[in-house]
This record gives C-alpha cells, sequence and structure tokens, in this order.
C-alpha cells in the first residue's frame, strides 16, 4: 500500500505543534516537503518527516550529553 503524504496541519497533529511551526520547519529546509498543484498546496512524505523526527531525536541526545544535568539542580525547582 502507498503512503499518503501529509499536509501541514497532518503533519502539526502529528507532532502535537501548531500549523505555523510546521511551516516554519518546512521553510528553514529542516523538514523536507513539496508543493503541490495550482495553489502550491505544502505536502510532506511519511519517510521525511519519520527521517526529521530521527534527528531531532540524535540532535537532542548529543545536546544532552553535552549539557549533563548537575546533581544540585533539578527541573522544576523554584530556586
Amino acid at each position: 500500500m502507498e503512503q499518503k503524504l501529509l499536509t501541514l496541519a497532518d503533519v502539526a497533529e502529528l507532532l502535537n505543534t501548531s500549523s505555523a511551526q510546521v511551516y516554519a520547519l518546512v521553510r528553514s529546509g529542516e523538514l523536507p516537503a513539496m508543493k503541490m498543484g495550482g495553489r502550491g498546496q505544502w505536502r510532506v512524505h511519511p519517510d521525511r518527516l519519520a527521517q526529521y523526527i530521527e534527528t531531532a531525536h540524535q540532535s537532542t541526545a548529543e545536546w544532552v550529553k553535552q549539557n549533563p544535568l548537575r546533581e544540585d539542580v533539578s527541573e522544576g525547582s523554584s530556586t
């Protein structure tokens, strides 16, 4: 079965973010997409979205390694 191309609204729902944020990702080149039709509607291939998510996970993991949480600081502390 062929995979359905996703609208920016579809991607926003899957990523639990706004369509504006997804549009910004597309326009910056972080999330590969294509324009279709006379009105130039954006579409994202599901494989490209999966690659974006994997890259984001890898980038985050690298950031966490380079920025370890200090023992005397915990997330959500009020100090």
